[in-house]
């Protein structure tokens, strides 16, 4: 499964595959149980998680006798990995949340500069969908938010994977991921 960074893609989700998507698919079904009562068209994609999540359970932890040392800490490092992307988003809400107050303006304006409809901008700011560079680019321009606060700037650990076997087949030992994120 492709990481579950935006609802849209849910729909194309065929399989949950790790931890890791365990976990977003965990978060992102409760996200939108909170906003079904907002926007009723979220719950075939809800349905579509849990009945996502129930097999992923069934089929890894449904054996209690043969869960191993390893399974465990994968489930534990994914879980401290989605805390970690959490709090970014809960910190980039809050913030631009503080700066539209500075200016007397609601999510909705915001969404109005931006081109996106109210129940979207509500998915976007609550880390449902993802928003895209260009509107973080507009919301840094108007609102003056650091870029660093905007966008989060860790990988998922299939990516961290692939960049440091790509830099070892290079021979650099110099270079490498800086510990700027939850590794």
């Amino acid at each position: 499964m492709k990481d579950i960074l935006d609802i849209i893609e849910i729909e194309k989700i065929e399989r949950l595959e790790n931890e890791y998507d365990l976990e977003k698919a965990s978060l992102l079904e409760r996200k939108l149980r909170l906003m079904i009562d907002e926007n009723p068209d979220l719950k075939p994609l809800r349905h579509k998680l849990r009945d996502l999540i129930k097999e992923y359970e069934d089929r890894e932890w449904s054996d209690f006798d043969n869960i191993t040392d390893s399974q465990l800490d994968e489930s534990d490092k994914a879980e401290e990995i989605v805390n970690y992307e959490q709090k970014f988003i809960h910190k980039r809400k809050d913030t631009i949340r503080k700066e539209l107050k500075k200016y007397d303006m609601t999510q909705q304006d915001l969404g109005l500069i931006l081109g996106h409809p109210k129940s979207y901008m509500s998915e976007l700011v609550n880390g449902v969908s993802q928003f895209t560079l260009k509107d973080l680019v507009i919301i840094h321009r108007i609102l003056g938010i650091k870029l660093n606060i905007l966008i989060p700037t860790f990988l998922q650990s299939e990516t961290r994977d692939k960049v440091r076997e790509s830099i070892k087949k290079l021979n650099k030992p110099k270079l490498g991921l800086r510990k700027t994120e939850l590794v």
